[in-house]
């Protein structure tokens, strides 16, 4: 198989725009593959911030890190469905990286409320997640969401749509941008 059907961090997060000094977040950082490559491309002036509720997959992302020489990687065990639950501040991220993660969580706008909660004004959410459960590879068939109800979330949520960013032949990704003062309805 082609290995550019493959969703590639490193790539998707330059067609994020992911740049140089950016504050990031990786909720469900899971194995830290996107966390990983966000603290290559910021740089020891940014800091990356994994959130995942696996204490073991943040004891890795932390063990990479340091044997990578990234020291600008800090993880925090949090429930990104609370509010609050991040155990992040407030306004204080550029970029909310979301993989792999809407599948997976039960309730969505309340992960997307807590994106919300700790990006700047004008941040914005890079969102990749599975366009299809491709024979099991994927998630269940009964978890995939689509790109099309995805980005309905996160306008509901607050945010604008920017774009979409490839992300392999296996995964849909989009990026969204934070509206300021935005109270939910």
């Amino acid at each position: 198989m082609d290995a550019s059907t493959f969703l590639s961090p490193v790539d998707t997060l330059r067609a994020a725009k992911l740049c140089e000094d950016m504050t990031v977040a990786d909720f469900g950082a899971g194995s830290g593959h996107f966390t990983l490559a966000a603290a290559q491309t910021v740089g020891n002036r940014a800091s990356v911030w994994a959130v995942d509720g696996c204490k073991d997959f943040l004891s890795r992302i932390k063990n990479h890190a340091t044997a990578a020489g990234l020291g600008n990687v800090e993880v925090v065990r949090g429930d990104v469905e609370k509010e609050g639950g991040s155990n992040l501040p407030a306004e204080h991220f550029d970029l909310v990286i979301m993989s792999n993660l809407l599948f997976a969580v039960k309730n969505k706008s309340a992960a997307i409320a807590e994106a919300y909660r700790v990006l700047r004004n004008g941040g914005r959410v890079l969102a990749i997640d599975w366009r299809d459960s491709f024979n099991c590879l994927g998630p269940h068939p009964d978890n995939v969401i689509t790109a099309d109800d995805a980005r309905d979330l996160f306008k509901s949520g607050g945010f604008s749509y920017v774009e979409d960013i490839p992300a392999g032949g296996y995964h849909w990704g989009f990026v969204v941008r934070k509206k300021p003062n935005y109270s939910a309805q």
